[in-house]
């Protein structure tokens, strides 16, 4: 189930407002550029962001998030016509035969239960064609980023227009590796309601996430460092092969030996 700030309307609505800089995503611009792609699965796409900017290029872009009030913002917005908006996730995907998936962000993270991580990677395998690549990014757990999750650092108050100004901040409510669980409060000045958001990462390390992609059928390419937040976070490239593997489709069992033959006993 999506976090509380992604599926309450209220919530949703100011998501844009309260992280104007997604210069996080140039670098997905980029690599779609690299790769050629032109259809692009776009997971975990919360107010499409990513997927409108793709689309303001010409790509066919397939946007699935299983918060309805985030993709009803993006919906919304200039050029939301050109996005195909699916509410849901990878694991239950119409047919398609993407060039790229992407999961930017926390959205990769947020995938938290073993089974329904190794059935989003399965889901988005099957969705890429022959050659296809998944890219995505998960924070270094070696830097603890958990650790500056605070209200100190994370207190502001932001002006949002027709809706006025609106407290927020983040503070660290559990952590039991590899699991991280924080919560986020806002409140509205117009009328002072207060509301709450608790989000749990899960923080995998580097080999985790390639033995994960390896078991559903991927070739890591390559790791690279996020260019935005540079040492902190690794952005994976996976390729699904042009030729089936094994785990794609697994060797048949053996065949059992034939029996001996009876002995002569004329």
């Amino acid at each position: 189930m999506a976090d509380e700030c992604f599926r309450h309307p209220r919530l949703a609505a100011l998501y844009d407002a309260l992280d104007p800089d997604r210069g996080d995503l140039d670098a997905y611009v980029r690599v779609a550029e690299e790769f050629g792609a032109r259809r692009v699965l776009d997971v975990g796409c919360g107010t499409g962001v990513l997927a409108l900017l793709l689309a303001a290029r010409g790509i066919e872009v397939t946007g699935v998030d299983p918060a309805r009030a985030s993709l009803d913002v993006a919906r919304g917005k200039p050029g939301g016509e050109r996005v195909r908006w699916l509410c849901g996730d990878a694991t239950a995907l119409p047919p398609l035969q993407v060039d790229l998936a992407t999961m930017t962000a926390n959205a990769a993270q947020e995938i938290t239960d073993p089974r329904a991580w190794r059935a989003t990677l399965r889901g988005i395998f099957e969705a890429l064609r022959p050659g296809g690549r998944l890219v995505f990014e998960t924070r270094d757990p070696a830097r603890r980023a958990w650790e500056r999750w605070n209200r100190d650092v994370s207190y502001g108050v932001t002006e949002v227009p027709g809706v006025g100004a609106v407290e927020s901040w983040v503070e660290v409510t559990a952590v039991a590796r590899p699991l991280v669980t924080f919560r986020w409060t806002y409140v509205f000045a117009s009328d002072g309601q207060v509301l709450t958001s608790e989000s749990t990462l899960c923080f995998r390390e580097r080999r985790e996430v390639e033995a994960d992609l390896a078991a559903q059928g991927f070739v890591v390419e390559e790791v690279r460092d996020a260019p935005d937040r540079p040492g902190l976070e690794l952005v994976f490239i996976a390729r699904r092969p042009a030729r089936p593997t094994t785990a794609e489709h697994p060797a048949p069992a053996a065949e059992p030996p034939a029996p001996a033959p009876a002995p002569d006993t004329a």
